[in-house]
């Protein structure tokens, strides 16, 4: 596996509040402390992110928004959009696809990224799926080609053209960025996400996870992902 170099701009698709952090937060940081603005898009409201019959959808939503903002200002993104489409609703749509692509026009980022959207070997959430197939195509050719979504440039928002997208969770991974002095800022941002945990340390798990990646590519602890390039 490569390691991974530090853009200038990186912008997070996300969909569901706490999915980024557990998936790239240790990178974001670390990109961040290095120079890079990084931006990130939460694609769903979180509404159906609870078992417990007593909490209402209304509240979870705010509670669920609260929380990736203030896990956002840990890790030091520099602006986080809501786009509020309902969670478990994310389908391959031209609106949807429209949402991601006016993202990418308006950060203007060197490299996306976002959830595996293929697995042979387990089940992901159907949001996941969606999101991943969704930003790819809104990478290439949408964002890029000048006559798709033509009301962003009447909004004065150009065509752009992504350098790449990185899928966390992937089962084939092929670059990591090593995150061992970032781990404990990437664990104190999924902490954020209290409603997700009930009561359980978030630390225990995702400590393991990155260490486990560290030990494939030869570092302390490591996020790993799936890099596909565009050409230009």
């Amino acid at each position: 596996m490569e390691p991974l170099e530090t853009p200038e701009r990186a912008l997070v698709f996300t969909p569901h509040p706490d999915d980024a952090e557990g998936g790239c937060g240790g990178t974001v940081v670390k990109w961040i402390k290095e120079g890079a603005e990084v931006f990130l898009v939460l694609a769903t409201d979180g509404r159906a992110g609870t078992s417990d019959p007593n909490v209402s959808m209304e509240e979870l939503v705010v509670t669920r928004e609260r929380e990736q903002a203030e896990a956002a200002a840990v890790m030091g993104i520099k602006e986080v959009v809501n786009l509020r489409n309902p969670d478990g609703g994310l389908e391959d749509t031209r609106e949807f696809r429209g949402q991601l692509v006016e993202a990418i026009r308006r950060f203007k980022p060197d490299v996306v990224l976002t959830t595996e959207p293929y697995h042979r070997l387990q089940h992901a959430h159907r949001d996941h799926r969606m999101i991943g197939v969704v930003a790819q195509d809104a990478c290439f050719p949408y964002a890029r080609d000048i006559h798709h979504f033509p009301e962003h440039r009447a909004a004065g928002l150009e065509p752009h053209k992504v350098g790449a997208i990185l899928f966390w969770g992937s089962e084939d991974p092929d670059v990591f960025c090593d995150v061992t002095e970032t781990v404990d800022q990437k664990i104190e941002a999924l902490a954020k996400h209290a409603s997700q945990f009930g009561g359980r340390n978030p630390g225990d798990f995702s400590r393991a996870r990155v260490k486990q990646n560290g030990e494939r590519v030869g570092v302390e602890y490591a996020e790993i992902f799936r890099r596909v390039t565009f050409r230009r």
